[in-house]
């Protein structure tokens, strides 16, 4: 069958959706500054001296993006697009990382390996194939017999096949070396059962740093500094853009809100006429989700939708035709067609107010000539030209890197994406639209983001610093105060602090408890300090606890007897999880990255024809 695998490798693995080869346009301009133009060889970054190729990324950035085109039903905006971008690159890296660690360990697959993989551990891709499944399930003897069929050699499935299994047979062996150390005693297995299962309840007194009479400390610089470099990491901030926004309002009229209460009360009238309820909302439905499936929204109980659906859903009887129902979504009507308690199984048919045709083209015309006048120009001048010409103000906004722009209540699609591309500072964007407006921005300043200069972030540390110093100068009074709860009570000591007892109800070591913070030293010692004792202080958060232990549960070792089996399995897999996740992290720590992308993407940008 090997042999048979790599006669094939001149054919198209149609049978495993590895990545969908997107089309990659070869320039011949000029280049930017004097560099070469952007080829099909062109590198978009080198992890350890190792380059990552333009069409590679590209090509994986088309496949994420046509499967979740699929999935959404729609085009993706440029936030959208750069979401997968990212995703991609940060996937191929990774790719590019595992595969210098393999190479430097020596790990190798046999023919043998390939065979019995292809045989016995079929690709995920293979086993969600509605051709191989019986009933629903995944057909083993189906799979098995494709394989041995002319068809899977001749549609090159064998030689994809080979390809996919020598990839990820030497990654799982890598995986395999890495978590073989992920093995759990009976003695660790017990106290991570007693973490989740034992439980206290206290009373504790908060002493926070705005008590003191006396709060001044004194960080040094050498404080600062030496927190500054152990914490580099928090300090980097995303890059920064300003913008200058022009926007077309898809405006809705009374005439259209009326239009749809028309239209939704004329369904109305079809479905109680005798119309099937599913076929109308097929038909006509707006909500093109639920609508392709006859309007189902599904089983579940309240607080799944709006306050007017919600109540006008719980109000009808089981079969019975709601009266329209307005919501932020538009017009409804619904059915409910069964209920248990609050468990409802509803359908609905939407109509959305949208503008009618008559001034949604006026709208189209306006947008058209702002994107005429003003889009993708390189003269800043030309957009405040269109902006007079068309009556519109432009709006100065802040787009962040990475994240997408919200402006006067609404999603701005895709500008924030624009802005980080390469683009020139007085460059206007293309026109982009939403449901609600037609956009085009101007780009007037950027800022790249990247490490904060200790200057920049220096005060900030210096009052986190102090923070932490002036929780420190509690302890002399938590100490007081504890040593008086020993003798008189917490409670009688608190009153004489004029200070308030709380109590905390029953938590296990791995809980957010309010008060007492989450995995903290005041968390701990409630599971240390022996039950009826006041013990304290303990730093909590940003503040000093003095408590008593009220009572403590512990956990079963019968029960735990019983279930460690399947308790080992979980912990096991997890630890094994953790640990290649933890390795995966500290090679992103240690790889040198020089990423070109936004260079590239520019000069490409300027190498495409007008």
């Amino acid at each position: 069958m090997l042999q048979s695998m790599r006669s094939a490798a001149k054919y198209i693995w149609i049978f495993i959706i590895v990545a969908f080869v997107g089309s990659f346009l070869l320039y011949e301009t000029s280049g930017l500054a004097g560099r070469a133009p952007v080829t099909t060889t062109t590198s978009i970054a080198t992890v350890n001296g190792e380059e990552l190729l333009l069409t590679t990324w590209q090509n994986a950035v088309n496949s994420l993006e046509q499967q979740q085109s699929q999935q959404s039903g729609g085009a993706l905006t440029l936030d959208q697009r750069q979401q997968l971008e990212d995703r991609a690159f940060d996937e191929l890296v990774t790719d590019l990382l595992l595969q210098q660690e393999i190479k430097k360990r020596g790990i190798t697959v046999t023919d043998d390996e390939i065979l019995q993989a292809a045989r016995m551990a079929p690709p995920p891709q293979a086993m969600q194939s509605p051709d191989l499944q019986t009933d629903g399930q995944f057909d083993m003897q189906k799979y098995l017999r494709l394989l041995a069929s002319p068809m899977a050699r001749q549609s090159g499935m064998l030689a994809g096949l080979e390809a996919y299994y020598r990839s990820e047979i030497p990654k799982q062996k890598l995986f395999d070396q890495i978590a073989s150390g992920a093995y759990l005693s009976d003695e660790r297995l017990w106290q991570l059962y007693e973490d989740r299962h034992d439980s206290a309840t206290v009373s504790y007194v908060v002493l926070r740093p705005e008590s003191l009479s006396d709060t001044a400390v004194t960080v040094t610089d050498s404080e600062i500094q030496q927190f500054y470099e152990r914490n580099k990491k928090r300090f980097e901030k995303p890059g920064r853009a300003v913008v200058s926004l022009l926007t077309v309002t898809r405006a809705i009229t009374a005439a259209d809100s009326a239009a749809a209460k028309t239209r939704i009360d004329a369904l109305r009238a079809e479905v109680v006429g005798g119309a099937k309820f599913e076929d109308v909302a097929k038909r006509e439905s707006t909500d093109s989700i639920s609508g392709a499936d006859g309007g189902a929204l599904g089983k579940g109980g309240r607080n799944r939708f709006t306050p007017k659906f919600e109540e006008a859903a719980y109000a009808l009887k089981v079969g019975e035709v709601s009266q329209p129902v307005l919501t932020p979504f538009g017009w409804h009507i619904i059915r409910v067609d069964s209920r248990q308690g609050d468990t409802l199984d509803l359908r609905h048919i939407l109509v959305s107010v949208t503008q009618s045709d008559s001034s949604a083209s006026r709208t189209d015309r306006k947008a058209d000539s702002l994107a005429t006048k003003a889009g993708n120009q390189e003269d800043g001048k030309v957009f405040d030209e269109a902006a007079r010409q068309l009556g519109l103000t432009p709006a100065t906004v802040v787009v962040v890197e990475k994240e997408p722009l919200s402006f006067a209540g609404r999603y701005v699609p895709s500008v924030s994406a624009w802005a980080f591309t390469g683009v020139r500072p007085g460059e206007t964007s293309d026109l982009f639209d939403s449901q609600e407006a037609y956009y085009v921005a101007r780009l007037d300043s950027i800022t790249k983001g990247g490490p904060q200069a200790l200057s920049e972030v220096k005060e900030d540390i210096r009052r986190r610093l102090a923070r932490d110093k002036r929780v420190e100068k509690l302890r002399p009074m938590g100490e007081q105060l504890a040593t008086a709860a020993k003798q008189g009570g917490l409670e009688a000591a608190a009153a004489q602090a004029n200070l308030q007892v709380e109590k905390a109800p029953a938590f296990s070591r791995g809980q957010l408890v309010p008060g007492l913070g989450q995995f903290t030293p005041a968390i701990g010692a409630a599971f240390a300090v022996p039950v009826g004792r006041v013990g304290g202080p303990f730093r909590a958060n940003d503040a000093m606890v003095v408590l008593r232990v009220d009572s403590r549960v512990e956990a079963s070792r019968e029960t735990f007897e019983a279930e460690k089996s399947i308790q080992r399995t979980q912990y096991s897999q997890t630890m094994r999880q953790q640990k290649v996740e933890e390795f995966l992290l500290n090679l992103r720590d240690k790889v040198k990255i020089d990423d070109r992308r936004t260079e590239v993407l520019s000069q490409l940008r300027r190498q495409s024809p007008t």
